[in-house]
């Protein structure tokens, strides 16, 4: 009986019915969009992390920054000098290690016997600033320069970008025109590759360190910087008049990298005058759901450090992704809240109204003798189809909103601000020479929307919490009616 006389309803109130069923199919769908573009942001987010900060990588430690000197530029310097020729070139390499900021190597050693670690490794970031110059002087001296002159710029990308002009040579009666080429070196443990820098990036042409090579004199460099100089595997390069041989070539696994070079650490060391020191320390901690708890440990036992974790560096992404994962957490969460609330609130008042349209029917019912509670059970009951089939258009629109989105694609920029721990962008400092500014470390990621069956199951939990609010409005306004209530509506 129930069954017959619900479809015969059901079929007789068809209009009612989808009235109240696409109401919550628009609040469905917007919770499985918002929920699907939220998902599609964290992966963003992710991406963005694994490509600055490492694969494998939970936290980094890094010296505590400094305040500058007085007085000092903050700006290498090159001497160049004087020669009674007519013309002249001359080249000059200046290696700085990451914002001057090292920590002593032993350290490594000491983070990995904390509690929670799994293991550690160090890297030591660089930057080299390298300055050809040409000369043409009727009387020259001494000259010094500080960054680059007037003269033309040069640069691989990934922090490869030439540095601003603030200075130039000291000239009489001549000219000089320099070439600045300004790119990132990090010295890496070719013992543990599976840690730090070079884990973020797969070796595309030729082959990776071997651990016998701890202080060869061969490069992997990356892809964008290998196009840009167009070295390929065998080509050579000097740094301060050592000759490096390229032996791979490497890709980064998302975005571009932020490294240009990468050494093994002891030659590294060694072109950085920074013997048995590094500047980063990646940490890789034995349960993830512990990150916390082994930076508290770390700061606690090592002082003058600087530990930065996954979570921090989320927190100074900035940009679009940024901007867009802020209203997706909050405005649109409230949005979709807002939403469904209106949809329960419309399908209620529409039930209840349906029901009081339905006096002479129910009270009929009742005077044949029906109990108020058969009589709710049946007005939940359509309630309850009509928030199920709400439920399927809500999901079925809300599929179709990520799946256009995750068609269309739309970029979203990322930037890594500051952290704090190395004077730059990486993981406290982790990745990036010293001068790499933010937009350097930009960032392009295509948005997805991706539609978890998390996601999918709770469209239906909202279709038949749905029902249920608007079955409860309409089951008790019909259990309030009575049999004389259908005599007086028949007159």
């Amino acid at each position: 009986m129930f069954g017959i006389y619900l479809k015969r309803e059901l079929s007789r109130r068809k209009k009612a019915a989808l009235v109240i069923a696409m109401g919550l199919a628009l609040g469905i769908a917007l919770v499985i969009t918002v929920n699907s573009v939220s998902a599609g942001m964290n992966q963003a987010q992710d991406k963005v992390l694994k490509s600055l900060y490492g694969l494998g990588t939970d936290m980094t430690v890094t010296k505590a920054q400094s305040a500058p000197k007085a007085g000092s530029s903050g700006g290498p310097s090159f001497k160049f000098g004087a020669t009674s020729s007519s013309s002249s070139s001359q080249s000059s390499d200046r290696v700085n290690t990451q914002g001057g900021q090292v920590l002593a190597s032993s350290l490594v050693t000491k983070v990995a016997a904390q509690k929670g670690v799994s293991s550690a490794v160090g890297s030591l970031t660089l930057n080299v600033t390298k300055v050809d110059g040409s000369f043409t002087q009727g009387k020259a001296k001494s000259s010094t320069t500080s960054g680059s002159s007037s003269g033309s710029q040069q640069g691989g990308p990934g922090g490869g970008g030439g540095t601003s002009s603030t200075g130039a040579p000291q000239v009489q009666g001549g000219g000089a025109n320099f070439n600045v080429n300004s790119y990132s070196v990090s010295g890496i443990d070719v013992t543990n590759q599976a840690l730090g820098p070079l884990s973020t990036s797969k070796i595309t042409s030729g082959k990776t360190f071997t651990t016998a090579q701890t202080n060869a004199k061969v490069a992997v460099v990356s892809a964008s910087y290998a196009k840009s100089k167009k070295y390929k595997v065998g080509s050579t390069f000097s740094i301060s008049g050592t000759k490096f041989t390229v032996i791979g070539i490497a890709t980064p696994n998302s975005s571009e990298s932020t490294i240009d070079v990468y050494l093994p650490l002891k030659q590294a060391q060694t072109l950085g005058d920074s013997k048995n020191k590094v500047t980063t320390i990646y940490v890789k901690a034995t349960d993830s759901k512990q990150i916390s708890a082994v930076k508290t440990t770390i700061q606690k036992n090592i002082s003058g450090t600087t530990v930065t974790t996954s979570a921090d560096l989320a927190s100074t992404v900035s940009g679009s992704l940024s901007t867009a994962s802020n209203l997706a957490t909050s405005v649109g969460k409230w949005l979709s809240i807002a939403v469904l609330i209106a949809a329960f609130l419309v399908a209620a008042l529409l039930t209840s109204s349906a029901v009081s349209r339905r006096v002479r029917e129910f009270g009929t019912l009742k005077a044949l003798g029906w109990p108020s509670r058969k009589v709710t059970r049946q007005v939940v009951g359509e309630s309850m189809v009509n928030g199920l089939i709400g439920g399927g258009l809500g999901i079925a629109l809300g599929l179709a909103a990520a799946y256009t989105v995750t068609a269309i694609s739309p970029k979203l920029t990322a930037q890594l601000g500051n952290t704090g721990g190395g004077g730059q962008g990486g993981p406290g400092g982790g990745q990036g020479g010293p001068g790499q500014q933010a937009t350097q470390n930009t960032l392009e990621i295509a948005l997805n929307a991706p539609v978890s069956l998390t996601t999918i199951a709770l469209a239906v939990g909202l279709a038949v919490t749905g029902g249920l609010i608007a079955g409860a409005m309409g089951g008790w306004r019909a259990s309030r009616m009575r049999p004389a209530d259908a005599l007086r509506s028949v007159s």
